[in-house]
């Protein structure tokens, strides 16, 4: 990245440039929904599904007492996050490389890595979003486990995002077509929904898998949100693993992104 490009604050920026940036991204995500449906409409769909089938209430011993149902739901806050994280961030700002606006705007007071920024904001807005009514929903509508440590999961909600962001940061740095982050966010999205335990618990899958699992960034995250649910602190390992993907793949992004 050269000088221009990467200034935070030039001085002859307008006040509430920042800002103005962020919302007119807000404006977009609100009139092309695609994050909206991806983020919270798809999640809050399977929640509803996976709460109505009477089986997933069942308090089982193999996941701690728990009922499928409530193990399914960090499960399905990773997944949301995942989603956003690999084809809602990528695809935008490739789309606007494409389009020269990241280039125009690096010739302008207001540097482009505001845009990013901002894209990131509002990603993370839908984001938080998203996780709130899934556990709002999931305990109120369908008589899930208040989670127990809020600090916990708070915690392994920010690292989790921070990893999957970074992941999708790096996409988008290193694609050079919109259709390429898609094709490349949908090829590290099936096998990280895998290890997440979406289409099965990873309590349910061989050991093996389980040890895998523990060692990417979505098993990492469901199993600390598992934790916290429970009313454990989560333990150190998942939370290293969550911080180690966030440090190497933000820095990846940083290093390779492309304004033009």
């Amino acid at each position: 990245m050269n000088a221009s490009s990467t200034r935070t604050l030039p001085r002859t920026a307008p006040p509430g440039a920042l800002g103005k940036i962020v919302l007119n991204e807000a404006r977009l995500a609100w009139r092309v929904p695609g994050g909206l449906v991806s983020g919270i409409g798809i999640p809050v769909v399977l929640l509803v599904i996976f709460g109505e089938l009477p089986h997933f209430h069942q308090h089982l011993a193999i996941y701690g007492g728990d009922t499928e149902f409530e193990v399914y739901v960090p499960t399905l806050i990773v997944f949301s996050i995942t989603m956003l994280a690999l084809w809602g961030i990528p695809n935008q700002l490739v789309s606007y490389r494409e389009q020269g606006i990241l280039r125009r705007l690096s010739t302008t007071p207001a540097s482009p890595l505001w845009l990013l920024a901002a894209q990131v904001v509002v990603q993370l807005c839908i984001t938080v979003t998203g996780i709130v009514v899934m556990i709002v929903l999931s305990v109120t509508a369908f008589s899930a486990t208040a989670p127990r440590n809020y600090g916990g999961l708070i915690l392994s909600i920010a690292l989790c995002i921070a990893g999957l962001f970074g992941i999708g940061l790096s996409i988008a740095a290193v694609a050079r077509t919109s259709g390429g982050a898609g094709n490349l966010g949908r090829v590290a999205f099936f096998p990280l929904m895998f290890f997440a335990g979406l289409w099965d618990p990873l309590a349910n899958m061989p050991q093996w898998v389980q040890d895998i699992g523990h060692y990417t960034p979505v098993g990492a995250a469901v199993e600390a949100l598992q934790d916290s649910a429970q009313g454990t602190f989560p333990p150190f390992a998942p939370l290293l693993t969550m911080v180690g993907y966030a440090v190497v793949f933000i820095i990846i992004a940083w290093r390779f992104f492309r304004w033009e």
